[in-house]
Formats: C-alpha cells, structure tokens, sequence
C-alpha cells in the first residue's frame, strides 16, 4: 500500500505539465506554493504547540523586498533572494524573541499584533509599497538561464522547491532536535528539568519557520509578477492555519493536503459562491466533526481500521 500510495503521489506531482492545461498547471503551482507556506506553519502549530496567526509577516515580507529589491533598486534576482530571505530570517529571530515571551492564547496574540503592524505599514507606506495598488511589473528570475515564464517551467521549479522543502523539514522533524521540540510541546517543565532549554528550542524552530515562509514568499512573487499588502493580512495566515489543522497537524503530509483543499475551495467556489468563506467555513466544520485530527491522520485510522477488519 505504502508503495501504491508513494507512486499515486509522485503521478500526481509529474503529471500536470504533461497531461493538463496552462490553467491546471498554474493551480498546481499555487498548491505547490501554499502547501510550503503551510508545512513553515505546521513546524509552530504542530510539532511545537505554538498557534501562530501572523505567519503570513515571512512570505509578505520576502516578497516585497524582493519586489523592490529587483524593481527599483537594480538587484538582480538571484541576490535579491538572498537579502529577502536573509532579511526575513532577521525579522523571524527578532519576532521571536518577542513573541515567546508568553505561550497559548498570548503568543497567538503577539503574533497576529505584529502582522497586523505590517500589514498596516504596507498599506500607509504608499511610498515605498505603492500602498494599495501593490507593486506591479515585476519580472521571474531565469536560474541558469532557464526561463521560468511559461507555466511549465515554473511548475516545475515550484516543484524542485517543495520537494526540497519537504525533504529539509522532514529531516528536521525526525532529528534529535524535533524530538526536543516534541518534547517541550507536550511537557515543557519535564524538559526543563532534564537540561533542555524550551525557550530556546522554540526560538530555533521560530526562526526555521520563518524562512521557509520566506521561500514561499519569494515563489509567490514570482508565480503573480505582483504583490499587495493583503499578502501580510490575517486572512493569509487564517487560511493557512485552516490548512494545517483541517488536513493534520503534527504530520508531514497533512497541510499540503489541507493548503490544497482550501486552495481549491478559494479558486472554484468562489466562482459560484460569493461568500465562499462560508462554504470554507463549513468543509472545515464536517472535518472537525467527521475526523478530529484532520484529512491524512483520520484517513491512517479508516485504513487501519478497514485492514484489521479484512483481516
């Protein structure tokens, strides 16, 4: 099954540039990006127990500087990656160090305060931001002179990306150091008490976090060649978070699964339903209800439970 479930997956990922439209294969590189952005929330909300409503700050962040970076300061794509990601690491680190001074419903506050005082400078800054008509005109790098302007080419370098995003956090989740970050998830004054440092467990893991929220911030710049203030607003992170908790949070696969699902309630329904938040909000509600850890871990638990019956 595993090896079923492995080569359905990977059909799924390589297929869309060979066998489907323009239009599909640009939906597939927003899944591609929205499920990295997710996997960034799920490594707070999951595996370290910190329910964050201002992640959208990294992706918003990294993509206007590189907007402006490559648009009016003369960089070229490949160093305005760097300062971007660089510069959005900073911001995380010091984030952090304000945020994690309290835990729960009070990090969830500082977080979604802090977002909030971005998203309120994008927009007052109309200087430097363009304010609510957003930066346009912006161009998609060529790495090794590839271009990336068809929607092949860039779904399939969405897709290098991921993969290498996944295989990184994986690796950190099933690390010595995810362990520990599971640890002060679930009995922080137990791991305290044996030598750890919780705070500063946390902290890593909140900067970790941050840059691949910048990395999904960069693609998303480049897929849309635009970027608005709405992209640092809370229903950015609202949307996310919904995507990690409704496919699995505290799994690998769950909020790809999840960031897919409400990408695709955003794309079709809204184009039937004008408030679509509402249908979102229903889907949402069945999960909740119907598997109460979410899409992938309630479909782990059907299988076993149909296995056990077979048997």
């Amino acid at each position: 099954m595993k090896w079923i479930g492995s080569a359905l997956i990977a059909a799924a990922l390589l297929l869309p540039p060979l066998v489907a439209g323009d239009f599909y294969v640009n939906l597939a590189s927003q899944i591609l990006i929205a499920a990295i952005f997710a996997l960034s929330l799920n490594l707070l909300v999951g595996f370290g127990g910190m329910t964050s409503l201002g992640h959208a700050s990294y992706l918003g962040v990294a993509a206007y500087l590189s907007a402006l970076l490559t648009s009016r300061y003369g960089f070229g794509h490949g160093p305005a990656a760097l300062i971007s990601i660089l510069g959005t690491v900073a911001m995380a680190a010091f984030f952090g160090v304000v945020a994690l001074r309290a835990t729960g419903l009070g990090f969830l506050m500082i977080t979604l305060a802090l977002s909030q005082v971005l998203w309120g400078l994008a927009y007052r800054m109309s200087d430097v931001t363009n304010g609510d008509n957003g930066l346009a005109g912006l161009t998609r790098p060529s790495p090794f002179g590839i271009s990336l302007d068809s929607a092949a080419s860039f779904y399939w370098f969405a897709l290098i990306v991921a993969v290498i995003a996944f295989a990184m956090m994986a690796i950190f989740v099933s690390s010595s150091f995810g362990s520990s970050l599971k640890g002060v998830r679930d009995q922080p004054r137990r791991m305290a008490a044996l030598g750890f440092n919780p705070w500063m467990i946390r902290w890593i893991t909140f900067i970790y976090a941050g840059f691949w929220g910048g990395v999904a911030g960069l693609l998303y710049v480049y897929y849309n060649k635009y970027i608005h203030p709405t992209s640092l607003s809370t229903t950015s992170s609202a949307e996310a978070l919904l995507g990690v908790i409704a496919g699995g949070s505290g799994t690998l696969g769950g909020p790809a699964v999840g960031a897919a699902l409400v990408l695709l309630l955003k794309n079709y329904a809204s184009a039937y339903i004008e408030r679509w938040n509402m249908l979102l909000g229903l889907v949402f509600l069945f999960i909740v209800l119907a598997m109460p850890t979410g899409i992938v871990p309630g479909l782990q638990k059907l299988t076993a439970r149909l296995r056990r019956r077979s048997s």
